[in-house]
């Protein structure tokens, strides 16, 4: 089970820190990613990481601003998100999965219920 927390309303370049906390002993065998979902558009990538944490990706639009990290002793993955612009604002995803890590919704088979942010101009 992932549960997602963190989102808020915060003014354009703030910054907002997501966490995604797992329950089970196993969590440092999933991959985690991101992903969000903005009114009226379809969900999209936003970051992952491997098992371990020494493999990240982001999506295009993030690179440079957001961070992904995990701590597996605390089944926990964070998103700290800079430089926050308007059209970051959706709804944030994280989900997990035990295969390999992709940028794909399919690669992922659990999901948390989501974490609005809202940045405002």
């Amino acid at each position: 089970q992932l549960q997602a927390s963190g989102g808020g309303l915060v003014q354009a370049g703030g910054s907002l820190r997501l966490s995604c906390a797992a329950s089970g002993r196993t969590f440092g065998t999933y991959v985690v990613g991101w992903f969000r979902q903005a009114p009226g558009k379809e969900r999209e990538f936003v970051a992952a990481i491997s098992t371990r944490g020494s493999i990240t990706y982001y999506s295009d639009s993030v690179k440079g601003r957001f961070t992904i990290s995990r701590d597996n002793a605390q089944n926990t993955v964070h998103l700290q998100m800079n430089t926050l612009k308007s059209e970051d604002t959706a709804v944030y995803y994280c989900a997990a999965d035990r295969g390999t890590l992709g940028v794909r919704t399919d690669s992922y088979a659990y999901w948390g219920q989501g974490t609005l942010v809202t940045v405002s101009s």
